[in-house]
């Protein structure tokens, strides 16, 4: 079965047949999966995949905690610089962003893989074009989305019966409410998506955004961002002088009364706090109707992998309506699927909650893709010169 685990062609749909000499092949393989142990559910989710992975194909899947992704990149570079084409030690990683475009360019992955996974058929490659996009990257099959993140704003809704559903509305929002609004202080990641967000919002030609960052293009697409901060910042917390450290620091200033709106990465985050008793049952979630910033974590497997068709037996089940719809369960984990549900067949659409729980964010917008990474550091770069200061 060595030739089972051979990548396909992008977009080279996979017979029954190879699926199955796969599924073969991998039978008595152990699958070492390189991801963040920080989290209890995400490790007790992982436990409970491995059990259901090992019951139904045969494979055991180890989870080999991190607390930095880049550490399994380090491995893997080093094993290729030391000439170990074969036999790595690592098999699968949860990865994204600037480790998987270190890993791609280096041509440490293994792939194109994961569009000819047979539960692939599923994702909403439409709906959620981060899916193929990882922050600005093209995926091109060499990792296979998992969950989704996308900018999500919550508030009481005793103290903000209509929510503001675009940048410009929030303004409004700050400046009749003043001091009861604020962001984090960036560069904290949240902190520069509320830039971001902003920065797309306020540009109606939004294609110099998403090629590498010039000058000129930051001079004049950053001018309605600083204006607008500009405007907004004396209506903020303490008149825009300081900034909360992060987002725990907003939330929890929101659940004492202090701040009315709280922002976050995981739009299941106010129903989390709610069943936490954390926030309030009148809590509840929006995200602003012309589309809000979102990006998927993926799942690799390294150009060296010593259990190939072992990862993506573990990969395609971890893909499956029945994995996806666990793992969104805030219940267990609170992830939101990369799965188109509305497209799955009604059985396996079941498995997906019909009704939000309190909190939850009923209605999805459309994802706007993240700004080339380029723009990052000079747009918190000028923040910091422009607004950063300790108050």
């Amino acid at each position: 079965m060595a030739g089972a685990a051979q990548a396909l062609p992008l977009g080279a749909r996979m017979t029954d047949a190879a699926w199955s000499a796969i599924e073969r092949a991998a039978r008595g393989q152990k699958v070492y999966l390189n991801a963040w142990g920080g989290s209890e559910r995400t490790n007790a989710y992982l436990q409970w995949a491995a059990g259901e992975i090992q019951k139904r194909h045969g494979v055991q899947l180890e989870h080999v905690k991190l607390t930095d992704t880049a550490e399994a990149v380090r491995r893997v570079r080093g094993e290729k610089a030391a000439g170990r084409l074969n036999g790595g030690s690592v098999d699968a990683m949860w990865i994204n962003g600037e480790n998987f475009l270190a890993m791609k360019r280096e041509g440490l992955l293994f792939g194109p893989f994961a569009e000819s996974l047979p539960h692939f058929a599923w994702v909403d490659v439409a709906g959620k074009p981060s899916t193929r996009i990882d922050f600005s990257e093209p995926v091109e099959g060499f990792e296979a989305p998992w969950g989704m993140a996308q900018f999500t704003f919550y508030a009481d809704r005793r103290r903000v019966p209509e929510p503001p559903r675009s940048m410009a509305a929030l303004a409004e929002f700050a400046r009749a409410n003043p001091g009861r609004v604020s962001y984090p202080r960036p560069p904290q990641f949240i902190g520069t998506t509320f830039l971001k967000q902003a920065l797309l919002e306020l540009n109606r030609d939004r294609a110099p955004l998403y090629r590498a960052v010039t000058p000129e293009a930051l001079a004049s697409h950053a001018a309605p961002l600083w204006a607008w901060l500009d405007a907004l910042h004396p209506h903020l917390w303490r008149g825009g002088r300081q900034f909360p450290a992060n987002p725990a620091a907003i939330r929890q200033m929101m659940a004492d009364g202090e701040l009315a709106i709280a922002m976050t990465f995981n739009p299941n985050e106010a129903a989390n706090e709610i069943a936490a008793r954390r926030q309030a049952d009148s809590v509840y979630s929006w995200q602003m109707a012309g589309g809000s910033i979102g990006n998927t974590h993926f799942l690799a497997i390294p150009f060296n992998a010593s259990a190939r068709e072992g990862a993506q037996v573990a990969i395609n089940f971890l893909l499956s309506p029945e994995a996806q719809a666990r793992k969104a369960d805030i219940t267990v984990w609170g992830d939101p699927t990369v799965l188109a549900v509305e497209r799955l067949p009604a059985a396996e659409r079941a498995r997906f909650r019909a009704h939000p729980l309190p909190g939850q964010l009923e209605t999805a917008v459309p994802v706007l893709l993240e700004p080339h990474g380029s723009w990052v550091d000079p747009l918190e770069r000028e923040w910091l010169r422009r607004y950063g200061v300790t108050g």
